[in-house]
């Protein structure tokens, strides 16, 4: 059992990080672009159009999908006692940091904004840690505290020994919401990932959207409404597919480790394409988040665990870990999705907290 266990984990860590890096790669990059956007419209209602753009893109994408393939669905449909979990998630992370990020981006550069997203990943694994028992090591930690001093570095105002600029702060605010909203997110990832990002793109983006018109902002040329689209469907839709899925395989405060490589991503477009300037507290600040970065890809995890007995749903293929026989007919290495038990397990293999290694230490 340690060698197919040890396989099973080899294949689910390397699709996980790929998950979360092309996650990060995509919301990296419309930071920068929505700081192209923000100075041509209210920044709550471009919060609002970005999700809009992401659910509206990803509902007929998963109708289609639905109406495509009319076998046994490949992922599991969300349960009533999701929900909870859900409404916080977007209630936090659909709303409340969107916005704050956007008022953030009115006054703050966006490659410093950029990089002071790093703390979403500090927040998301902090949270992990103390508030949803996740394990962490010593090497997690510094990564996490090197990251933290990067961000520190940046978030002073025109580099003054002074207070925290008030962009500054509402970006640390968003990371903030952010970070609860993985950590509730994680809780449903079992589900699927296109559901979940639909739901949050189509009830976030219609609350802002409303919220901005009622304080009286003004709807922008179509032409704008499309390109916020656009930025959001890839950059909060399609993304947050892909951190779903690495959610899954990984845990949460690991994929939010890799998905810190978004704001070196959106500092490159801010760099080259708005051609803001490369200043000393940025280099430093980006030196440091990326030894942080370094010191969570350096992270191996491996011991004896048990796993009890238990019932779920979610993707998955007849592998290893799921031999079990249903009424209807898989396609060898098929994936799909229906109820299914697991049996009372003791092994040893390297492994990440995904939906099946949720033990305690």
């Amino acid at each position: 059992m340690f060698e197919s266990a040890k396989s099973f984990s080899g294949r689910l860590r390397p699709s996980g990080i790929v998950s979360a890096v092309t996650a990060a790669v995509l919301f990296g990059a419309s930071t920068p672009l929505s700081k192209l956007i923000v100075g041509r419209m209210d920044p709550v209602l471009l919060a609002g159009l970005l999700y809009l753009g992401s659910g509206s893109g990803l509902t007929l994408w998963w109708l289609a999908g639905r109406r495509l393939n009319r076998r046994m669905s490949r992922e599991a449909d969300l349960k009533l006692n999701d929900l909870p979990w859900l409404a916080g998630a977007i209630l936090t992370g659909g709303v409340a940091g969107p916005v704050l990020l956007m008022l953030g981006l009115k006054t703050t550069p966006a490659a410093s904004a950029s990089l002071l997203l790093n703390l979403e990943g500090v927040f998301t694994a902090t949270l992990a840690w103390f508030a949803f028992k996740e394990n962490f090591d010593r090497g997690i930690l510094a990564g996490m505290a090197a990251i933290t001093a990067g961000c520190a570095v940046l978030s002073w105002s025109g580099g003054e020994m002074s207070f925290i600029s008030w962009g500054a702060l509402a970006v640390i605010a968003a990371c903030l919401a952010w970070g609860i909203d993985n950590n509730l997110t994680r809780r449903v990832s079992a589900g699927d990932p296109l559901q979940i990002a639909a739901a949050k793109g189509l009830v976030a983006g219609s609350v802002s959207l409303v919220a901005a018109l009622l304080m009286g902002a003004e709807l922008p040329e179509p032409e704008m409404i499309l390109a916020a689209s656009v930025v959001g469907l890839f950059g909060y839709g399609i993304s947050l597919v892909l951190f779903v899925l690495s959610l899954r395989r990984l845990g949460t405060a690991r994929t939010g480790a890799y998905f810190s490589v978004a704001p070196f991503v959106g500092a490159a477009f801010s760099i080259v394409f708005l051609k803001e300037n490369v200043t000393v507290p940025f280099l430093i600040g980006a030196s440091l988040m990326a030894i942080g970065v370094l010191l969570h890809l350096a992270e191996c995890h491996g011991h004896e665990h048990s796993h009890d007995a238990m019932e779920h749903e979610h993707n998955h293929l007849h592998d290893e870990h799921h031999e079990h026989d249903h009424e209807e007919s898989v396609l060898p290495r098929e994936a799909h999705s229906h109820p299914h038990e697991h049996c009372e397990l003791l092994h040893s293999h390297p492994h990440y907290p995904d939906i099946h290694h949720r033990h305690g230490h």
